[in-house]
C-alpha cells in the first residue's frame, strides 16, 4: 500500500512516540495527586480562575478553562496543520493510498458511536457523550507502536499514523457540529470577517506569521464569544497558513508546524493529560464499571474501534477498494486496530465538551477512558508482539 516514507512522517512518527511516554507519565501522576493528602489543592488549583490582560480589557478563565480552550485552541491549529501537509503533500495526498486509512477510521468512529448509544439509549443526558469513545490519541497509540520497533512493518505504522490524523479530523467536524453553545449572530459575522481577512493573507502569498497570528487570535476571541467552541479558531487559522507542491525552499505551514511542534507535544499534551485525567478512585469497584457512560465508553474504545476498523478494512481490501500495508498480515492489521481504541487526550476533551452542562457525569468519563485505553494498550501490544518476530 505504501512504498516509502517521506521525511516529514519519519519527523512526525518520532515526535507523537515520544511524547506517549510524557503523556503516560503526566496521566499517572495526576490520578496519584487527585487520590492523595493533595487532592484537594489539585481540583482547587484547576478551578481558580486567572485574569489575564490590561483594566477591562483582557480574558478571565479558570486554569482548567486556560488549558481546555486557549492551550488547546493551539493543539487542533497544529493538528490541523499536520492534516493539511498531508492531504497537500503527504501520505494521504494518493487516493489509493488514504483509502485504506480513510474508510478504517470511519469504521472507528461509527461502530464505538453506535455502542455507546445503545448501552446508553433512553437517557437524553448521557446520550449525549456518544461521540467520546470515537477518537484516538495519536501520540499514546503511536507510544504503544514504538515500543515493538522493528516487530511492526513501517507500512502499519504509516496507516496508524494517517488514520489516527483522519480520526481527529472526524473529532474536528463533530466538536464543531454537535458541541455548539447558544450562538451569537453578531460575533459570528466577526469570526467570518476574520477568516475572510486571514483568506486574504494566504491569496496574497504572505509568507509572514506575525498577521496570521495577530487576526487569529482575533478570531479565537470571536470563536469563544460566538457560542462554537475556542479551538474551532485554531482550526481555521491552520487551515489559511499557506503551503503549496511547488514550494521546494520554503513553506510557512511547515516552518510554523515545526517551531511550535514541541511545545504541543511536550507542554500543551502533558498539561491537558494532568489537568482532565485526575479522578478521585474513592469508592468506585467494578460495579462503577458497569454504570452507562463508562460502560459506554470502555466498551466503544476497546470493543467498538477495534471492531470497526478491523471489520472495514478486511471489507475494502476483500473487495479491491484499498491494498494491505506491505510486509503485513492480517493479526498485525487487527493488533493495530485495537491501538486505535487508546482515546486518551482527544476522548477526555471531547468528554468535557460533552457533559459540560452535567459535570456530575465526568468522573465516569475519565473512568471509562482511562480503562478503555489501558486495555486496548495492553491488547493490542501483546497481541502484537506474540505473532511477530524479531
Amino acid at each position: 500500500m505504501l512504498r516509502y516514507l517521506s521525511t516529514p512522517f519519519k519527523w512526525f512518527f518520532k515526535l507523537e512516540a515520544a511524547s506517549g511516554l510524557i503523556l503516560l507519565i503526566s496521566a499517572i501522576v495526576a490520578l496519584v495527586i487527585s487520590n492523595s493528602s493533595i487532592s484537594q489543592l489539585y481540583f482547587e488549583t484547576l478551578d481558580r480562575y486567572i485574569f489575564i490582560g490590561l483594566n477591562n480589557f483582557g480574558l478571565k478563565l479558570s486554569v482548567l478553562h486556560w488549558i481546555n480552550d486557549v492551550l488547546m485552541a493551539i493543539f487542533f491549529f497544529f493538528v490541523t496543520l499536520e492534516i493539511k501537509r498531508e492531504f497537500i503533500q503527504g501520505e494521504l495526498s494518493n487516493i489509493k493510498q488514504a483509502m485504506l486509512p480513510i474508510i478504517a477510521a470511519v469504521g472507528g468512529m461509527l461502530v464505538p458511536a453506535l455502542i455507546y448509544i445503545y448501552i446508553n439509549f433512553g437517557n437524553v443526558e448521557t446520550l449525549n457523550g456518544w461521540a467520546i469513545p470515537s477518537a484516538t490519541d495519536i501520540a499514546f497509540s503511536l507510544g504503544v507502536l514504538s515500543l515493538l520497533g522493528s516487530r511492526v512493518p513501517i507500512s502499519l505504522k504509516v496507516f496508524l499514523t494517517a488514520l489516527a490524523i483522519i480520526d481527529d479530523l472526524g473529532a474536528i467536524v463533530i466538536i464543531a457540529f454537535f458541541y455548539t453553545g447558544d450562538l451569537s449572530v453578531f460575533n459570528l459575522l466577526l469570526m467570518l470577517l476574520s477568516f475572510i481577512g486571514l483568506l486574504t493573507l494566504n491569496k496574497f502569498g504572505i509568507k509572514i506569521f506575525l498577521p496570521y497570528l495577530i487576526i487569529g487570535i482575533l478570531l479565537w476571541h470571536f470563536t469563544h464569544e460566538s457560542g462554537i467552541h475556542a479551538t474551532i479558531a485554531g482550526v481555521l487559522l491552520a487551515c489559511t497558513i499557506p503551503h503549496r507542491k511547488k514550494e521546494k525552499d520554503f513553506s510557512l505551514l511547515i516552518k510554523v508546524e515545526h517551531a511550535i511542534s514541541p511545545y504541543v507535544a511536550f507542554g500543551i499534551m502533558p498539561l491537558f493529560a494532568f489537568a482532565n485525567a485526575g479522578v478521585s478512585l474513592q469508592g468506585i469497584s467494578f460495579l462503577t464499571l458497569l454504570q452507562p457512560v463508562p460502560l459506554g465508553i470502555l466498551l466503544g474504545l476497546f470493543v467498538g474501534k477495534q471492531l470497526g476498523v478491523f471489520l472495514f478494512s478486511y471489507v475494502s481490501i476483500k473487495f479491491g477498494f484499498a491494498q494491505m500495508p506491505n510486509n503485513s498480515n492480517w493479526i498485525g492489521l487487527y493488533g493495530v486496530g485495537i491501538l486505535t481504541g487508546i482515546g486518551f487526550t482527544m476522548s477526555l476533551f471531547v468528554g468535557n465538551l460533552a457533559f459540560v452542562e452535567n459535570p456530575q457525569y465526568m468522573d465516569g468519563v475519565k473512568i471509562g477512558v482511562l480503562s478503555g485505553s489501558l486495555l486496548s494498550t495492553l491488547a493490542g501490544y501483546f497481541l502484537i508482539l506474540s505473532s511477530s518476530k524479531k
